[in-house]
């Protein structure tokens, strides 16, 4: 099961994150969360062709199911910020590629050796490296949209992913033809997971009172669009965290029927257009076996 908020953190490590950040870096992605940062040793270096401050550890990698709404947010701020990464697609039925953590949850990012978990807490203690001048506070409004991402916007993606047997093979489809699957594995995660998705996408909907997917998708992409109030993103000229993490769980979502469907009834594809061209090309590098 993907999950975002309210998990607990296994230790951190005590590396130190040492930011080397030349004159001309602009200030990116608005105010930041609420941080409580450990100290920790990663990165050699600052690579910023395009005035965007990242930097480079010697080794990222990150533990995902490539259609989980959490594990895309994770990947959306590392491509954002050109963080070099490797990916280890787990394959949701078996689990053996992260059967060495005692965290059995995805996303799990390794940087350098140090594990980090949940989504929400891998981002703030990034952020915090590339931004350690700013303070530890954010805006009401940029607070208020993160918290509507991991309470609401989350709930209403995998009834719309997983809405009906053909569209759940649809996404397992394309799933297994990105990870490191053998073709039994394959055959085994895309119809076995197929299954049980659409069983758990009926239970998400009882849980969280959904009664029309759809409806519940388009109701998010126009609150979201509300949300700007003409402005080209939440942060305004450009993505702050909300704009990133409405964009990275959206993701798994957008060239998926559901999603054609949802740019189609809503308004939201303008900006969906924009973040793609500001966030750019992954930052993801070749994947482990």
């Amino acid at each position: 099961t993907c999950t975002g908020s309210n998990i607990r953190c296994f230790s951190q490590g005590s590396n130190q994150f040492g930011l080397y950040y030349p004159s001309s870096v602009r200030k990116v992605a608005g105010n930041v969360r609420c941080i409580s940062v450990a100290s920790s040793s990663l990165a050699q270096d600052v690579v910023n062709d395009s005035s965007r401050p990242s930097f480079v550890p010697k080794d990222v990698v990150l533990y995902l199911y490539e259609a989980c709404p959490f594990c895309n947010e994770v990947k959306a701020f590392l491509d954002y910020y050109n963080v070099p990464y490797k990916v280890v697609e787990v394959i949701p039925i078996f689990k053996k590629e992260i059967k060495w953590s005692e965290y059995k949850k995805v996303p799990i990012l390794m940087v350098d050796g140090v594990q980090m978990v949940d989504s929400t807490d891998i981002i703030d203690k990034l952020y915090q490296r590339i931004h350690p001048e700013n303070s530890a506070s954010i805006s009401e409004e940029e607070r208020k949209w993160l918290g509507w991402v991991d309470n609401h916007l989350v709930h209403v993606l995998s009834p719309n992913i997983y809405r009906n047997y053909k569209e759940a093979l649809e996404s397992f489809n394309y799933i297994t033809s990105h990870g490191n699957f053998t073709f039994t594995q394959r055959v085994i995660a895309k119809y076995g997971g197929a299954t049980a998705m659409c069983f758990v996408s009926k239970k998400l909907k009882e849980k969280h009172n959904i009664t029309d997917e759809c409806k519940a998708l388009y109701g998010a992409a126009e609150t979201w669009v509300y949300a700007l109030k003409d402005r080209r993103f939440l942060g305004g000229s450009n993505p702050n965290l909300a704009d990133l993490a409405v964009f990275g769980v959206s993701r798994p979502i957008r060239y998926l029927q559901s999603g054609k469907d949802m740019v189609e009834h809503t308004r939201v594809g303008e900006w969906y257009t924009r973040m793609e061209k500001d966030v750019g090309e992954s930052a993801r590098i070749d994947s482990v076996s």
